[in-house]
């Protein structure tokens, strides 16, 4: 399963119990950045596309930006500084 976020925006991959992922979302909904997300435990082939960013770790919250490039558990700070 492939994922293109579209143009100035990201796609965030997490799950519901994840602290962090709560945490970021929060974040960017306070610093006005949109983001789609997806759970990696709802939606068929995400666990094995966070792995294969992340060295073979399911980690979440990993963010894809618009560019391709990914980021696991990024700050607040580096999600801003990605978009600029």
């Amino acid at each position: 399963m492939e994922f293109v976020p579209g143009t100035g925006t990201i796609t965030m991959f997490t799950t519901t119990w994840c602290g962090y992922c709560s945490r970021l979302k929060s974040q960017l909904k306070r610093a006005g950045i949109g983001y789609r997300e997806v759970n990696v435990e709802e939606v068929e082939g995400t666990s094995e596309l966070v792995m294969s960013l992340n060295g073979g770790n399911r980690t979440v919250p990993t963010v894809l930006f618009p560019d391709g490039s990914s980021a696991a558990n990024p700050s607040l700070a580096e999600v801003q500084a990605k978009l600029a």
